[in-house]
């Protein structure tokens, strides 16, 4: 049956291949020896008897089954006997007729100890490949050299690139930086989720709720004025996970990432590229958390990290606490929750003051603001529970105000 094989396990098969080609051959061989001496045996027993033979033969109504009762002969030595020309039985022959027996039974002698030792017969089987080698190799005919590797490239002409994400997963790409976010339109119950404006020749990281990062090349999205594809059809973005964040792969800059949970890490948006349709796991989740901030930041401004929960606690701490991961990993806690509460969002800043939405009375929606000077009421270690807001509203994202 055909099958890809390494080239140790072929060299295997070959040997064992001749080895039972050898033991076979050498089995025929002493098969014909035996069948030789057998007849020469014959042929000595009569030899001196050659004047009882001829009259057998000539007065005998069965000269074979007499001369098996004469001379104790076996049908095969009966036979030989009978076709041979008499003269072949003369006493001149009987020198002829015992050397060859004890050339055979030398021979004999090396057959069978080939058949009983394993170790004789791969001896035998290296003499041959060596004989072989001698009397047919000769220098290798076909020129091998390096030679370099050609490379097929489509050169990607650098064009400004405008790249738009739905809340429900649909990507696209429109031509230039121009572009006004109000006359982007969506299907029916979708919105604006992420806008990143690019280059045709950059790559962009989508972040998965599930902690998987999915890379995708700015110049092999769909353009035009459509509502683009399902991401769906780009990544292999498992059943129940979601899109949360698309990155524009830039070294200068950082992502804060953080779970449901409290748990977060630092890394470079190079950390994040992966190299299959199925992306990579960055971020090692526990059971029921999932990824729910991406924030983009750059380090040299950065100083504070504000993490606040459903519930409405708000932690400060310096960035250069939250720990830099650029393999992924677990990551550190963040922010200590309470039983039944949860991380609502993460964000990085510098100067800048902070804004928290929510459900505020009423059910509607709103938002806090909180300056620098307010935020210090809030400053702590990493990993501590933080201190309420102190206000009705029950926040759901956060950001820089």
């Amino acid at each position: 049956r055909p099958a890809q094989k390494p080239l140790l396990a072929i060299l295997q098969e070959w040997i064992a291949f001749r080895v039972d080609t050898l033991r076979r051959r050498t089995d025929f061989r002493l098969g014909q020896v035996r069948d030789r001496l057998h007849i020469l045996e014959g042929r000595s027993t009569v030899l001196l008897n050659i004047d009882k033979v001829i009259r057998i033969i000539r007065q005998a109504d069965d000269p074979k089954a007499d001369l098996i009762a004469a001379f104790k002969l076996s049908e095969r030595q009966a036979e030989d006997i009978l076709d041979i020309r008499l003269r072949q039985l003369a006493r001149l022959e009987a020198i002829k007729i015992e050397q060859e027996m004890k050339e055979l039974k030398e021979k004999q002698t090396q057959l069978e100890k080939l058949l009983a030792k394993p170790a004789a017969l791969r001896a035998q089987l290296v003499k041959e490949i060596k004989a072989d080698a001698t009397q047919f190799g000769d220098a290798r005919r076909t020129l091998i050299e390096a030679s370099e590797k050609a490379i097929v490239s489509v050169p990607i002409i650098d064009e400004p690139l405008t790249v738009i994400l739905s809340q429900l997963g649909w990507i696209r790409a429109r031509q230039g930086h121009d572009l006004d976010p109000a006359t982007i339109t969506f299907k029916e119950g979708d919105a604006l989720l992420a806008l990143r404006q690019c280059r045709t020749v950059d790559s962009l990281v989508l972040v998965g709720s599930n902690g998987r990062m999915y890379t995708l090349q700015a110049d092999g999205l769909p353009g035009g004025r459509g509502d683009g594809v399902p991401i769906s059809s780009l990544v292999e973005l498992p059943q129940g996970a979601r899109i949360i964040a698309m990155i524009l792969v830039q070294p200068a800059l950082a992502v804060l990432l953080a779970t449901r949970n409290g748990i977060g890490m630092v890394c470079g948006p190079e950390d994040l590229v992966s190299r299959t349709r199925a992306g990579k796991q960055f971020v090692n989740l526990d059971a029921e958390d999932t990824l729910i901030t991406a924030d983009i930041y750059d380090p040299a401004q950065a100083r504070l990290v504000a993490t606040v929960s459903e519930k409405g606690k708000l932690l400060v701490f310096a960035i250069d606490e939250a720990k830099r991961l650029a393999n992924g990993g677990k990551g550190v806690i963040l922010m200590a929750l309470d039983s039944g509460d949860a991380l609502a969002g993460a964000v990085t800043l510098g100067d800048h003051a902070l804004a928290v939405g929510g459900i505020g009375r009423g059910g509607k929606w709103s938002e806090t603001r909180l300056t620098q000077n307010q935020l210090k009421e809030y400053a702590s270690k990493r990993a501590r529970k933080g201190k309420l807001i102190g206000s009705a509203l029950k926040p759901k994202a956060i950001g820089r105000g």
